[in-house]
């Protein structure tokens, strides 16, 4: 008797079995993944979604290619100062990339546990050695793999803009980076919200509106409450020199530096005098959390830019996402840094990246994605102790 039960034991168990239980759960996840990826891989349909997607950035790199051709022939500068057109393509294959990724990713992820409970499926899968844990792991990684193959096909793209020179290597990695962080967040929204879900086409609609809400509900969102964001800067009054060489009535809102005033410093455009006093400013700074979660922020904060030149000459952004930085600190700093003549300082023209803030965005989109998945785990457990009315078992 005693040598039946060593044989039916398994091997190692004896010697590691935490390492045995770590693989053998490692190894269900594995399962999940495989079945998932030999599914769609069979499928004829993903290829021809990988050959449109491909022509479509193609056609994108091309057009913009084409269109700062036609700009620089007519004598306009469409890249802010930079030569060639690298940073134009380079950014709007990012942006196309990650605009369609959001759109693509759900139809991977959206249905991934719902499809099979409603197929009768799941419940199969739940009277084996799977645990819900395994299921949600190996779902969420089956997805976000099928969804980084279509980042794939766009790096030949990305590697295209960045030959065109004006950009570094640098920019087309933490890119990749941060667009494959940004599709693993909606797979797992996707994923979370199939798992409580009990109808495909239920799930489908709740994971865009889930999506919708971080693209558009975080700008309506922060939008609204920077109305409501009133408060207080404690600042002194502005002026500009050289405007007293203009008549009174073309002064405009900047007056003139009073002849009682001792202007040291040559080099600055703008002053800053008299008793710093409570002036009204929005708080941008208070609701900044709520913008700090959009896909388009965290990715455009993530890449690093060039120093801002201090030559004295006027300074633009290199482009779309640089711009979405730089505003997206600029309400991040408040009053205090951006408001004219607060503390008595000239706020500066352009805030930089000494503030990074998409690691605050980050976090709150895996805190939700976390919270989902956690539900999600609640919901596949077995036995279930109640289920709601018209679910299908098997």
């Amino acid at each position: 008797m005693t040598t039946l039960q060593n044989s039916s034991a398994p091997r190692g168990a004896e010697k590691e079995p935490g390492q045995g239980a770590l693989r053998r759960y490692i190894d269900g996840v594995q399962a999940v993944v495989g079945m998932e990826l030999r599914q769609r891989l069979r499928s004829r349909g993903w290829y021809i979604m990988l050959g449109i997607w491909f022509a479509l950035i193609w056609l994108v790199t091309a057009l913009t290619w084409i269109s700062w051709k036609a700009q620089s022939g007519m004598g306009i500068d469409p890249g802010f100062g930079v030569p060639g057109p690298g940073p134009l393509i380079f950014e709007a294959v990012c942006a196309f990339v990650l605009l369609f990724g959001l759109l693509v990713a759900p139809a991977f992820s959206a249905n991934a546990i719902s499809g099979d409970r409603s197929a009768g499926t799941l419940a199969i899968m739940q009277v084996t050695l799977l645990r819900p844990g395994q299921l949600l792991w190996g779902k969420f990684l089956a997805s976000w793999i099928v969804s980084m193959a279509f980042l794939v096909v766009s790096v030949p793209f990305l590697v295209f803009g960045i030959a065109q020179g004006g950009l570094g290597a640098g920019y087309i990695l933490v890119a990749l980076l941060m667009l494959a962080v940004q599709l693993g967040v909606v797979c797992a929204l996707g994923v979370g919200i199939s798992a409580l879900a009990n109808r495909p086409l239920f799930s489908i609609v709740v994971t865009y509106l889930a999506v919708a809400a971080l693209v558009f509900g975080t700008l309506i969102a922060f939008g609204l409450g920077a109305m409501v964001s009133n408060g207080t800067v404690e600042a002194n009054q502005i002026y500009y020199k050289g405007m007293e060489q203009y008549p009174e009535e073309e002064q405009g809102m900047y007056p003139p530096v009073p002849s009682r005033v001792d202007i040291t410093d040559e080099n600055d455009e703008f002053a800053c005098f008299g008793p710093l006093v409570e002036q009204p400013a929005t708080r941008t700074d208070r609701v900044a959390w709520l913008l700090a979660m959009n896909p388009f922020v965290v990715v455009a904060d993530a890449i690093p830019y060039p120093d801002r030149p201090d030559d004295g000459r006027d300074y633009y952004p290199t482009g779309m996402f640089q711009t979405v930085s730089e505003g997206a600190r600029y309400v991040q700093a408040g009053p205090e840094a951006t408001y004219q003549c607060a503390g008595g300082k000239v706020a500066p023209d352009s805030i930089g990246q000494q503030m990074p803030f998409w690691p605050l965005g980050l976090g709150l989109q895996m805190l939700v994605t976390a919270g989902l998945l956690a539900l999600g785990w609640r919901a596949l457990r077995t036995p279930a102790g109640r289920l709601a009315k018209g679910t299908r078992i098997a």
